[in-house]
């Protein structure tokens, strides 16, 4: 080895650039972060052959004067903070003063800028390093071009033009979400790629995320003191193959973490299954003393000083957010909200006059279907009074019929029930009637279609929901309760008989004890044939042979300890799932109504325990199109 010497400053700058400056979109980033830093309210981005051949970005921030131009291409030289407390409390996005240096040491760079009240624009070469006068409105424009060009081996591992392309739009869309109140311009090769004006949040996010995940998403916004976490996430329904609609900002910084990647995985644990992930946009904002962004170069990582507490805090805001159902959101606001509604941002209530307020007036049309005949067939057997003071409110009663216990199903069927009125006269088919009852948010059930969907009315139109998938996740919520007191039983009159394998007896014997703590009463009765004396009173219609061999299928591939706490959850989904009413089983209107009653009542109530959809409401409006009513 040769002896020790220093390094030129140029070799450092490019030493330092591999850190900084990995593809054209860590130049992107970079300048983009800088312009609002800058206190930028516009940015005009143009890239050409995906940011390699040049990367220009102007804005209308406050400029740079001379003496700060100069400075600007230096190593380590900055205006954002300028002490260790500063560096604590840092709230800018840029403040090592690395960047500009390390793009200047690769690339051919030039920056001209003019600060607010110059009498001109200066510009700065990185080659000469000369300030010179220049023709500018206000602002600055940094413009990067032959990326790599005295360094050809890095050059080398750039990939296609597309592909670079692509990482920059994924940088320009991340900075774009987090700063709705910018207006950004985005141009490839001459062609406008984004034109985004200032806007709120939810219109910049429906322009770069899609109008169907604002449709399908819950809006968040949940604080606890100096905490307050705000955004989108997306329902279930919505799931996608991969984590390419993930983006989480902390105090508008855009992170990777796996702290809150793993408090927004357990907040879908329960209602998004198999290898789907969720479509969310949220921001965490707190105190900038209490999380430390300056431990990765990209400044993509960052560390927090309460960890735990943040974890818990970004967990429950987004567990309580996607577990209310659309149909209890509905009936605390008086308005009709579909599953994908998000929340505060319920649809409007029928006003008095048919009319949606701030709809568009549609010509006369025919009336609604009167709900009184499905409201009084519900509501007589269950001796109660129809609603007549608040409408909007869902009536429950612990003597009400329910699918679930398995009620004394009516006489008369869904026809008869359909064509007969409260006072019991009998009529060929449902009058309108104006005025009619409101109901709950789920509204009054008119029938059932296949044996698989029931048909409902509220005031906004027509319900339709699966009613398996909507049981399912009654039972999985009442299971997840019950079980961790408990659990009622119901004794069968004549035990059910299973047929079993060796290992799966032994299962049985071995187990007794955890099963007995699920309301399973079970003994032998033979080598190959086991007993099973009592169930789950929530369980008493399910068919038992088969929830007793998925039962002890769990117990034999699992240790016993991990069923009864890692897999509990997914123990009780498979028991709902067995235990939840078969699709063309007939139900009585009694019974269907029972059940919307249960929905408006339980949590995550608007999709099953895998993730799909259990209701979903067609409004008038859209019923009008599809007859084209009013054309």
């Amino acid at each position: 080895m040769s002896v020790i010497h220093r390094l030129s400053d140029l070799l450092i700058n490019q030493i330092a650039a591999g850190e900084v400056v990995e593809r054209p979109a860590s130049v992107l980033k970079e300048l983009m972060e800088n312009a609002l830093d800058a206190g930028a309210a516009a940015l005009d981005i143009q890239l050409d052959q995906g940011g390699v051949r040049r990367i220009r970005v102007a804005d209308d921030g406050c400029g740079m004067a001379a003496d700060d131009l100069a400075l600007a291409l230096e190593r380590h030289a900055t205006s954002k903070i300028a002490s260790l407390d500063d560096l604590e409390h840092v709230a800018t996005m840029g403040f090592r003063g690395e960047a500009l240096a390390a793009i200047a040491a690769v690339a051919r760079t030039s920056i001209t800028s003019r600060a607010r009240g110059a009498a001109h624009a200066l510009r700065i070469d990185a080659a000469d390093r000369c300030v010179v006068p220049a023709a500018l409105n206000h602002g600055t424009v940094v413009d990067v071009a032959d990326l790599y060009f005295n360094t050809p081996a890095r050059r080398k591992f750039l990939k296609s033009e597309s592909t670079e392309f692509a990482h920059c739009a994924d940088v320009f869309t991340r900075i774009a979400l987090a700063r709705p109140d910018v207006a950004f311009l985005l141009t490839h090769n001459g062609r406008v790629v984004h034109r985004l004006p200032a806007a709120d949040a939810p219109r910049r996010v429906a322009a770069l995320m899609g109008d169907d995940f604002i449709g399908e998403a819950r809006a968040i916004d949940a604080d606890a003191g100096a905490l307050r976490l705000s955004g989108f996430a997306s329902l279930p329904a919505y799931s996608r193959a991969s984590r390419d609609a993930q983006y989480f900002f902390v105090n508008g910084r855009f992170v990777r973490d796996k702290l809150l990647t793993h408090a927004v995985r357990q907040a879908y644990a329960d209602i998004l299954h198999g290898n789907r992930h969720p479509a969310y946009m949220l921001t965490l904002d707190l105190d900038p003393a209490g999380v430390d962004v300056n431990v990765h170069p990209a400044k993509i990582e960052v560390r927090f000083r309460e960890s735990r507490a943040i974890h818990q805090f970004v967990f429950h805001a987004l567990a309580r957010a996607l577990a209310e159902s659309g149909a209890a959101m509905a009936g605390r606001s008086g308005a009709h909200v579909r599953p994908g509604d998000a929340v505060g941002t319920a649809a409007s209530a029928p006003a008095a006059d048919g009319h949606v307020p701030g709809w568009p007036q549609r010509p006369p049309r025919q009336g609604l279907l009167a709900m009184e005949a499905a409201a009084g067939a519900y509501y007589g057997f269950v001796g109660k009074a129809l609603p007549t003071d608040a409408p909007g409110q869902a009536r429950a009663d612990a003597s009400r019929p329910s699918a679930l216990a398995g009620a004394e199903p009516s006489s008369e069927t869904a026809t008869s029930l359909l064509q007969r009125d409260p006072s019991g006269t009998d009529s060929s088919r449902l009058q309108p009637v104006e005025g009619a009852v409101s109901g709950p948010p789920l509204g009054f059930a008119l029938a059932q279609l296949h044996g698989i969907y029931i048909l409902a009315q509220n005031a906004a139109g027509l319900v339709l929901v699966d009613m398996h998938a909507a049981h399912e996740r009654i039972l999985y919520e009442k299971l997840k309760t019950v079980l961790d007191g408990h659990p009622a039983v119901q004794r069968l009159l004549i035990p059910a008989v299973v047929a079993l394998g060796a290992q799966d007896m032994a299962v049985a014997e071995e187990c007794a004890e955890t099963l007995a703590a699920m309301g399973f009463e079970v003994a032998p009765l033979g080598p190959g044939e086991l007993a099973v004396r009592s169930v789950p009173a929530l369980l008493a219609n399910a068919p038992v042979p088969e929830l007793i061999r998925h039962l002890l299928e769990d117990l034999r591939d699992h240790p016993v300890s991990e069923v009864v706490t890692a897999r509990r959850n997914e123990l009780l989904a498979t028991m709902a799932c067995h235990g939840a009413v078969r699709a063309h089983r007939s139900l009585t209107i009694p019974e269907m109504n029972s059940l919307l009653r249960d929905m408006e009542a339980t949590e995550r109530a608007d999709q099953c325990n895998h993730g799909r959809p259990t209701w979903t409401q067609l409004d008038m409006a859209t019923l009008d199109r599809f007859f084209m009513r009013g054309k």
